[in-house]
């Protein structure tokens, strides 16, 4: 089984439709959205949720109004601003506090409990091309990379059990804790990047994090041809990092319409032409071409067929 991670330094630069596009290509994967915070690669992937599931991180404190003195000592022992007087006494507010304890520690009526924090939700979803594992963070949770841990896992399990040689990761953007979970023990990882100041910047952010893992990536610039200076910039910083560029995606202004409608821009002439190009990149640098189909073997016609059918 091999796992490949497609992240991006910044967000907007393609990152999702280009792993719709290669799940597509794939023909028979596991797809994972890491993306947590803003998961939208089910948009492009239609299909039958099965039954969201809770993902529980951490714990909340819970006071119980019938053993508080109403002292105060956990107003003055919470750091966090959690703690705040009600009409019956005090409370916890959920979304401040940190389950730290600090509050249990201080209370001499042992009104202060714990009951574990829901912290989003997960599911799986049959998709023409294999499963999509995706979820939901809750509000103001910061549990990302736990639960992105949970997808990869559930993704591996699913993938051993179908006997499915292949894992496609939609990460998040950025460096952060998310990304990390994404791409840990990977076996290789596509950066897509843009040829803008943002995009650049980012780019090299995110592959010092890739080479501090030490992991095989590549590069694949999307919007290429919208700035020919940044672009030759993108090639600088591949060449300084020593990471291969898998490719180069042109400008489409039909694409967000395509999206809309559940495309990936495989039905644009030469915006698809770039991507097969990217996907056997994707296969040569990163993968291994008994794990890695390179040519798109009707997956077309089985996205028709799931249309059709009305799961789109």
């Amino acid at each position: 089984m091999r796992q490949i991670a497609i992240v991006s330094g910044k967000g907007g630069t393609g990152k999702t439709s280009l792993t719709g596009a290669f799940v597509r290509l794939a023909g028979r994967c596991v797809a994972v959205d890491a993306d947590v915070d803003a998961a939208n690669l089910a948009l492009l992937l239609p299909g039958q949720d099965d039954e969201w599931r809770p993902f529980e991180a951490g714990r909340r404190a819970v006071i119980d109004p019938g053993r508080c003195s109403v002292c105060g000592a956990c107003l003055d022992a919470c750091r966090f601003g959690a703690i705040r007087t009600v009409e019956l006494g005090v409370e916890s507010d959920p979304i401040r506090c940190e389950g730290c304890g600090a509050c249990a520690q201080v209370c001499g009526e042992e009104a202060v409990s714990f009951r574990p924090n829901r912290a989003g939700l997960w599911t799986t979803r049959a998709t023409p091309w294999g499963t999509l594992v995706h979820a939901t963070l809750g509000v103001a949770q910061d549990s990302s990379g736990k639960l992105v841990a949970l997808l990869r896992r559930e993704a591996r399990r699913l993938a051993a059990r179908d006997g499915v040689d292949l894992v496609l990761i939609d990460g998040p953007p950025g460096i952060g804790c998310p990304v990390h979970a994404a791409i840990t023990g990977v076996d290789g990882v596509v950066v897509v990047t843009e040829p803008t100041e943002a995009g650049i910047h980012d780019l090299a952010r995110v592959l010092t994090v890739i080479g501090h893992f030490g992991l095989p990536s590549g590069i694949v610039l999307n919007k290429a041809d919208l700035n020919a200076p940044g672009a030759h910039v993108v090639e600088t910083v591949a060449s300084v990092h020593q990471v291969p560029l898998l490719g180069s995606i042109p400008f489409e202004s039909r694409l967000p319409g395509l999206l809309g409608r559940q495309e990936t821009g495989l039905e644009i002439d030469g915006v698809r032409e770039a991507i097969l190009a990217c996907w056997r990149a994707v296969g040569e640098v990163l993968g291994d071409s008994t794990h890695l189909a390179l040519e798109p073997v009707a997956a077309g016609a089985d996205h028709r067929r799931s249309r059709a059918a009305g799961l789109s």
